[in-house]
């Protein structure tokens, strides 16, 4: 099984792109939010951590956004909390998985998380700042803070092009990124 991990900037369109490649893919963002919805025990875990903020089960993605707001280093409390169950919901969806040619792992934390593997393939989203703001705006949730938050936890974008094997020039259109895709996984295969 070949690890094909996807980076970018937060609205570069990684989870488009992921699910064009038409193999599995692990949507760390999805997880997220059903762990928030489903998972007991990560929201006493949060309740502990963050008394003043988490109160209500399934967790409110509001009383989230307000603790990160009143102090950044909730932040990292979340994340450390969070990313350990994405650890091992991505380790059962390799499990599950390890039959297939490949899988396509869509988390934004990727390399500064160390989730990656050194064999992994990893495949940079690049799209115009104009298209990631556009997109940025129409997230439900919307929070230019919360954004600018995220993106100081994150390696730069450069960074990450750098550590790329491959670029898609994301156009938010099928048919060139399929295109695209194909050729890595010719390359690849």
């Amino acid at each position: 099984m070949v690890r094909i991990g996807i980076l970018g900037d937060i609205g570069s369109g990684k989870t488009f792109v992921a699910n064009n490649f038409g193999y599995p893919v692990f949507n760390a963002d999805h997880e997220v939010s059903k762990i928030y919805k489903k998972e007991r025990k990560i929201y006493l875990k949060l309740k502990k951590k963050l008394p003043k903020y988490i109160n209500t089960f399934p967790i409110n993605k509001n009383e989230i956004t307000i603790a990160i707001l009143n102090n950044k280093n909730n932040l990292k409390k979340i994340i450390n909390i969070v990313h350990e169950e994405i650890r091992k919901k991505l380790n059962i969806f390799l499990k599950k998985n390890k039959n297939k040619k490949f899988v396509i792992l869509d988390i934004p934390l990727l390399i500064e998380n160390k989730i990656f593997n050194r064999d992994d393939v990893l495949v940079f989203v690049e799209s115009k700042k104009a298209d990631i703001n556009k997109r940025i705006k129409k997230r439900l949730n919307y929070n230019i803070k919360i954004i600018n938050l995220f993106r100081k936890i994150q390696y730069s974008p450069s960074y990450k092009k750098k550590k790329s094997h491959f670029i898609i020039k994301n156009t938010f259109i099928e048919k060139p990124v399929k295109k695209e895709i194909k050729k890595i996984l010719k390359k690849i295969s």
